[in-house]
C-alpha cells in the first residue's frame, strides 16, 4: 500500500513514511493509493468480534509491511486497554431507528482517543526501531491536544507541543492541557483562533529547515493514521445494527471533517452506508457549501460547541481529491483560491458528488441547548453540546435507514452548557476528580510563526 499527496507533487510513501511525516512537502494531506475493499461475508464476520479483533482485520491492508501482524495486534491492543468500556466504542439506543455511538470512554472523554491512543503505541514501535526522535506539533479546538498530550506524554522519543486557542476552550479541555507535568509536553496557548492555530501548523510544515531540524510530526487529522483509525467504528456500529444486510446512515458533528471522511472511507471500502450527515454549528461553512458549491470563509463566533469552531476543514481537502478524479492539480488550484482569497467553487459535477453523498445541518446556539434539555427530559440522556448539534441534525433527516449519530465527548467536559441546559452540573469521572487541583504549565504565544519556532527550539536544545 502506497500513500499519494492530495496535490499530486509530493512523492509516495509507505504506510509508516506517510504516519511520521504528516503533511506532504506540496502542501497536501496523504491518502491510500487506492481504497482496499472488504466483501460482504468479511464485513459480516466482524460481528460479535471483539473491537480489537475487528480493528485489526480493517486497518490491517492499510499498513502493509510497516508492522508485523503480531506487532500490530500488540499495538492495537495496548492502545484500547485503558478505555472505560468493554467495547469501547458502544452503541446506545436514543429513540426508535436512533442510536448514539458513545466515542468518549477513552483517557481524555472524547472521541480523538480513539485514534490518538493507537497512533501513540504505532509512534512508540516505529521510532523505537529508527532510533529516531520527532518533534510533534499540534493544533486543537480543544479535544485533539488533550489526547496527544495524553497519548505521548512521557515517551522518551517523543517532544510534543500543542497550540489552542487561548480562551476559546472549555476550562476542562484546558486543564486537560496544561496540567500534565512530563517535561516533553507543552501547552501553547496562542491569541487567535483555532484556524490561526491551523495555519500556523501547516505554514511549519511548509518551512523545510525548521521542519528538518527538529524532525518535524504531526498528529492532528492531517495524518492519515488519524483517519484510519476512526474508520473501525463506523464498521463496528454498522454491522452492530445489521449490516452489511441492510443499510445505515450516520450523522456526523464535524469541524475539520475528518471524523465524517472516515465515514467516506469506510464506504468506499464497501460498507453499505445509506447516507453521511454533516451537523455544523454556526460556523456553518460545510453545511453552506452542500447548499450552493461555495466554499467561503466567514469568520469564527464562538460558540458553546468549540470545538467545531473552525472555518478552515483540512480533512475536506481529502474529499475534494476524490470528487476530482484524484485530479492533484485540480486540487491544488482550489486550495490556493481559498489561502488567497477565502473561498472556492465546486465544480457542477463535484458539487452533485458531494450531494449523492452527503446531507447537512445547522444548529443554533439556542437549538443546541434545547436538544440537551430535551434529550435529559425524555430519555434521561446528558449530552455534550457537540453531540447535541449531531443530535438535531438527525432529527431532521427523513431517511427510512437507522441513523448512528457520532457522541464525540463526554457531558463533563463542557459542564457549563450542559448545566445551562439541563440544571444538572455532570461530573467527571473519579479517575480526574482532582483536575482543577492539579497545578498548570501554560506558554502564552503570539500569532507569530517565527515567535513560535523559536519557543519550540529552545524548549528541545
Amino acid at each position: 500500500m502506497k500513500y499519494i499527496s492530495t496535490r499530486g507533487q509530493a512523492p509516495e510513501l509507505s504506510f509508516e513514511e506517510a504516519m511520521l511525516t504528516g503533511l506532504a512537502r506540496d502542501g497536501g494531506l496523504y491518502v491510500p493509493s487506492e481504497w482496499p475493499q472488504m466483501s460482504k461475508a468479511e464485513i459480516a464476520a466482524l460481528a460479535g468480534l471483539p473491537y480489537e479483533d475487528a480493528a485489526f482485520r480493517i486497518m490491517r491492508p492499510f499498513v502493509g509491511e510497516t508492522f508485523t501482524d503480531t506487532e500490530f495486534r500488540e499495538i492495537i491492543t495496548r492502545a484500547y486497554a485503558g478505555f472505560g468500556h468493554a467495547a469501547r466504542c458502544p452503541l446506545v439506543q436514543l429513540e426508535p431507528g436512533h442510536f448514539l455511538l458513545e466515542l468518549f470512554h477513552g483517557p481524555t472523554l472524547a472521541f480523538k482517543d480513539v485514534a490518538m491512543q493507537l497512533i501513540g503505541q504505532m509512534f512508540e514501535v516505529s521510532l523505537k526501531r529508527q532510533n529516531r526522535r520527532v518533534t510533534i506539533v499540534g493544533a486543537t479546538s480543544g479535544d485533539t491536544g488533550s489526547a496527544a498530550i495524553e497519548a505521548f506524554r512521557g515517551l522518551d522519543a517523543v517532544d510534543v507541543f500543542i497550540m489552542y486557542p487561548d480562551g476559546r476552550v472549555s476550562d476542562v479541555q484546558r486543564r486537560q492541557m496544561t496540567t500534565p507535568s512530563e517535561a516533553n509536553v507543552h501547552a501553547l496557548a496562542v491569541a487567535g483562533d483555532f484556524d490561526d492555530c491551523q495555519a500556523l501548523l501547516k505554514d511549519m510544515f511548509n518551512d523545510f529547515t525548521f521542519r528538518d531540524e527538529v524532525g518535524l510530526a504531526g498528529v492532528n487529522s492531517i495524518n492519515w493514521a488519524r483517519v484510519l483509525a476512526q474508520v473501525v467504528y463506523f464498521f463496528t456500529s454498522a454491522v452492530a445494527l445489521g449490516c452489511p444486510h441492510r443499510p445505515v446512515s450516520f450523522t456526523v458533528p464535524t469541524g475539520n471533517f475528518g471524523d465524517i471522511f472516515a465515514g467516506h472511507v469506510a464506504k468506499r471500502m464497501g460498507l453499505p452506508i445509506d447516507r453521511l450527515v454533516i451537523a455544523t454549528n454556526q460556523n456553518d461553512i460545510l453545511h453552506r457549501t452542500l447548499q450552493s458549491g461555495a466554499h467561503a470563509k466567514q469568520g469564527v463566533t464562538p460558540s458553546i460547541s468549540p470545538s467545531m469552531d473552525i472555518q478552515v476543514s483540512s480533512n475536506f481537502e481529502r474529499l475534494i481529491f476524490d470528487l476530482y478524479d484524484r485530479e492533484g492539480a485540480a486540487v491544488a488550484q482550489l486550495m490556493d483560491s481559498l489561502k488567497a482569497e477565502g473561498s472556492f467553487t465546486l465544480s457542477q459535477g463535484a458539487l452533485s458528488r458531494l450531494t449523492d453523498e452527503f446531507d447537512s445541518g445547522r444548529a443554533s446556539e439556542d437549538e443546541t441547548s434545547r436538544t440537551i434539555s430535551d434529550a435529559h427530559k425524555a430519555y434521561a440522556e446528558v449530552l455534550c453540546p457537540h453531540t447535541a448539534v449531531g443530535v438535531k441534525v438527525a432529527r431532521e433527516q427523513t431517511g427510512t435507514s437507522p441513523m448512528i449519530t457520532l457522541a464525540t465527548a463526554h457531558p463533563a467536559k463542557f459542564p457549563a452548557a450542559v448545566k445551562a441546559a439541563t440544571g444538572l452540573h455532570p461530573d467527571l469521572p473519579p479517575r480526574m476528580g482532582d483536575l482543577f487541583e492539579r497545578p498548570e504549565r501554560i506558554t502564552h504565544v503570539a500569532n507569530d510563526l517565527g515567535a513560535i519556532e523559536t519557543i519550540i527550539r529552545k524548549a528541545r536544545a
